[in-house]
């Protein structure tokens, strides 16, 4: 079966709810492998809400959707304060990604409650503002950023990962709205062993399944080399297809 943008992949998958230290409740879901503990963990931030977007944002969907299958990785989506999805809405309101460090430190310390191996931060535009303000705490082996605009994020977050040694990989399409590779590579100087990833004729909202494919390689090639690079038909069983949202 040649995998398709609404292939959907066995996974244990569950309903998850993230409380946060300032007494509010996230709705998520947590994706696990089937028939096996994961080798690693993708804890996703996703795009800016008041811009629709949300733990359902499509690349974040089609890694839970197949990573846990293919690479052998727990995926864990959630919606940020004041989001809404077809899973629900998170309590609270959209804080401008400051009140948001809760959000993403409930994340990460549900990974440590539920001995998820190996996190690894996977923020998508305004998720990637979360990662580098937020997201660099000891638990976390490192960040993977789509489309990084670098509008919250300042020279002082890099700061902090920098002395922390752990790897950042940005990817960052050829045609972003934002930031294109040739500037990003100059914005992330001060992150000395950051990994800037220019990817030809990308935009930033990743529309495409070759660049879904391109963006779950690079992903796996990190968090697990011996699942890279995935391959592009499933032999076993499938739950389901689904209309893709994107």
């Amino acid at each position: 079966m040649q995998i398709r943008a609404t292939t959907v992949l066995p996974a244990v998958r569950r309903p998850i709810t993230l409380h946060t230290a300032d007494g509010l409740e996230l709705v998520g879901e947590l994706a696990l492998p089937e028939g096996g503990e994961p080798v690693a963990t993708l804890v996703c931030l996703h795009p800016l809400p008041t811009a629709e977007g949300m733990m359902d944002s499509h690349v974040l969907r089609k890694a839970s959707f197949r990573l846990p299958a293919l690479a052998n990785v727990a995926v864990l989506r959630f919606n940020t304060r004041g989001t809404s999805s077809r899973h629900g809405t998170s309590e609270g309101a959209f804080g401008e990604g400051e009140t948001e460090r809760h959000d993403v430190l409930a994340a990460i310390e549900f990974t440590e409650f539920e001995a998820l191996p190996s996190p690894w931060l996977l923020g998508w535009s305004f998720g990637t503002e979360l990662a580098l303000k937020w997201g660099c705490d000891p638990q976390v082996r490192g960040a993977i950023l789509l489309s990084p605009p670098l509008h919250r994020a300042d020279e002082s977050d890099m700061a902090v990962w920098d002395a922390s040694g752990k790897p950042v990989v940005a990817l960052v399409p050829e045609h972003d709205d934002y930031l294109r590779p040739d500037e990003a590579r100059k914005r992330f100087a001060p992150l000395s062993q950051a990994e800037v990833v220019g990817v030809d004729g990308a935009k930033h909202l990743w529309v495409g399944e070759p660049y879904v494919r391109r963006v779950l390689d690079e992903i796996v090639q990190r968090v697990n080399p011996a699942a890279h690079p995935l391959p592009t038909e499933w032999d076993g069983p499938h739950e389901r297809d689904v209309m893709p949202l994107a």
